[in-house]
């Protein structure tokens, strides 16, 4: 089958516009519906076509593809393209999927397709590799961080607070929605309010509970229920 994804093409920029489209057409399971050289086109023609996806790119005259990506509140899948690599977004609410950097390589843009070919065949979001890049603000000051850096993300209500190398700060999403787009293989829901990154785990430590104390690199602690201790001894490979 082919053309089983419609995509919309956002960009100011007309020869980008058609080196993307001449790399899409390489993958017949795209179908290029539209294009747009701004947000406020890229609006109509989103709302016109209903597409499965936006190849967006973030620094167009008269507003970003942020902007535009945050109108949408997470309802379509997002790659944004870019020729900086120094920008980063807010993966986590507004659904993206990948995060391209011009000029797109080939290669890199079939694991995209991968990505997407994948979230279409199932109800979850794809999850984010851990070089996905993450704009957050530590104190007064803005930094970009990877995802991998993330040694835990703890619920603050609507909110979450992550925990890096670089000190604690905060997104603007629920940890239901950040742990949609995590990888198993990278992180686990340790309670109710904790996700951990396996490999920041440092040592673990059986409670009276027969629950665990996970202690991680950081130097801070998380505690598992009897019930999620036993999933993560599973996912580790020890016995239960």
């Amino acid at each position: 089958m082919t053309g089983n994804i419609k995509a919309i093409i956002i960009d100011d920029e007309r020869i980008a516009r058609q080196e993307m489209l001449r790399l899409l057409k390489k993958h017949p399971e795209i179908e290029v519906v539209a294009q747009a050289e701004n947000i406020e086109q890229g609006d109509e023609v989103i709302k016109k076509h209903k597409p499965d996806v936006i190849f967006l790119d973030i620094e167009m005259p008269g507003g970003t593809g942020l902007t535009l990506a945050e109108q949408l509140n997470g309802e379509i899948p997002i790659v944004f393209c870019t020729a900086y690599d120094e920008f980063a977004v807010d993966a986590f609410s507004l659904n993206a999927i990948d995060y391209l950097v011009k000029p797109v390589v080939p290669a890199r843009l079939a694991d995209t397709i991968a990505k997407l070919s994948i979230a279409e065949n199932t109800s979850e979001k794809t999850s984010l590799g851990d070089d996905f890049k993450l704009m957050v603000k530590f104190i007064d000051v803005m930094k970009i961080i990877r995802l991998g850096d993330i040694i835990r993300f703890e619920s603050i209500g609507n909110h979450a607070a992550i925990y890096t190398p670089q000190g604690k700060a905060y997104l603007h999403s629920s940890l239901n929605k950040i742990e949609e787009r995590l990888s198993d293989s990278c992180y686990f829901r340790a309670s109710r309010t904790d996700i951990i990154r396996l490999d920041a785990i440092g040592k673990l430590e059986l409670t009276v509970s027969n629950g665990l104390l996970a202690y991680l690199t950081d130097g801070s602690q998380v505690e598992l229920s009897r019930r999620q201790a036993s999933k993560l001894k599973l996912q580790l490979g020890f016995p239960s």
